[in-house]
């Protein structure tokens, strides 16, 4: 899984992915620092790894993982070239979600690319640039499908246009092109153009320590967390936080950083799931999207094992844990068997069965 890190220049996106990753990156208190984007894998936070290796006494514990991309600052314009926006948009099309970092600190020391901070207008202005570079996308593919309607070459060229003529209104009215309600057949028939506002959002608001600034700011925030998403942080504090060990974080009563809830939230903006295998050798955290089957959550592990599936047996996590052991979960009669159609829940663990 891969979340793109977006926002206008100098908002705390390089300061944000540094915390996130710990990697040295160059951050300046200029627009367009960053040119190329960095990227970072970071691990799922997930408390349930641990306590199923303690039971398992397992040598290894591989937790999920999310990569991070810092993608450099968009400005008004973007779609049109402005600032390398257009390379900068390609980055953003390489994604499966969008984290949008929104500057609701105040620091005069901190230039705004605007004169002044704004957090409302900013989103408007990185909406409409998304917005923009989709419509060129949409227009470009519907000139091209009348073409194919003209010549009777697809015979399923009226239902495509159908899908992005309604996505086109969608965009010309300023709106994302994910408000849109598509079937799973009409979201194939647009699944590669790659459209930017497609894509899951999630909003990052980099505060002040202690909060956001000021009223409008905070008004800002609890707007948008009832559509989406939402984390508010201070990419400053979180950073120096993700410099300590885990004794020094006790020590100060850090138990839940706000770069834990984002990569959290960051999971669940995707619909992602986590189930796990447990043993001797290893406790390991595998992620699918929620509604996956058993045979196809096999596959993730082995595409071996989803063509070979028999069965699963299955147990939550929890009731692992508290029979200390898979032989008095069987006991118990806690540990069930589930066939092809079973729909695996987060927190399952897994025991696949398969034909070699």
């Amino acid at each position: 899984m891969k979340v793109g890190i977006v926002g206008l220049p100098n908002v705390g996106k390089s300061t944000l992915f540094k915390a996130l990753t710990q990697k040295t990156v160059d951050i300046q208190n200029y627009p367009f620092c960053t040119i190329e984007p960095n990227t970072g894998i970071v691990k799922v936070p997930d408390e349930r790894l641990e306590k199923l290796a303690s039971v398992s006494v397992s040598q290894k514990v591989i937790p999920a993982i999310i990569e991070f991309v810092d993608i450099a600052g968009l400005v008004s314009g973007a779609h049109k070239g402005e600032g390398l926006g257009n390379k900068f948009l390609s980055h953003i099309r390489e994604v499966d979600a969008i984290a949008h970092v929104v500057r609701v600190f105040s620091d005069q020391n901190i230039i705004h690319v605007a004169g002044k901070s704004d957090p409302k207008s900013d989103i408007e202005v990185i909406h409409l640039e998304l917005i923009f570079a989709d419509l060129a996308t949409v227009e470009k593919r519907m000139s091209a499908t009348k073409d194919l309607l003209k010549r009777g070459v697809d015979r399923d060229a009226t239902q495509t246009l159908d899908v992005l003529e309604r996505i086109k209104q969608t965009l010309d009215n300023g709106k994302l092109a994910h408000t849109v309600g598509l079937t799973e057949e009409e979201e194939a028939r647009i699944r590669d153009l790659h459209l930017l506002t497609r894509k899951p959002f999630l909003f990052v608001f980099n505060t002040n320590e202690g909060g956001a600034s000021d009223a409008a700011s905070k008004a800002v925030v609890e707007q948008y967390r009832a559509s989406y998403p939402c984390v508010e942080l201070c990419a400053g504090e979180e950073s120096q936080i993700a410099e300590l060990n885990d004794d020094e974080r006790k020590e100060l009563g850090v138990s839940l950083t706000g770069l834990d809830k984002l990569i959290t939230i960051g999971y669940e903006a995707l619909s992602l799931i986590t189930y796990f295998t447990s043993g001797p050798q290893e406790t390991r955290a595998w992620t699918i999207s929620r509604g996956t089957k058993a045979p196809q959550a096999a596959g993730v592990i082995h595409t071996d094992f989803e063509k070979g599936f028999i069965a699963a047996e299955v147990i939550n996590w929890k009731d692992f844990v508290e029979c200390g052991s898979e032989i008095k979960a069987k006991e118990k009669g806690l540990m069930h068997l589930e066939g092809k159609e079973y729909i695996v829940q987060d927190g399952d663990v897994m025991l696949f069965r398969f034909a070699t």
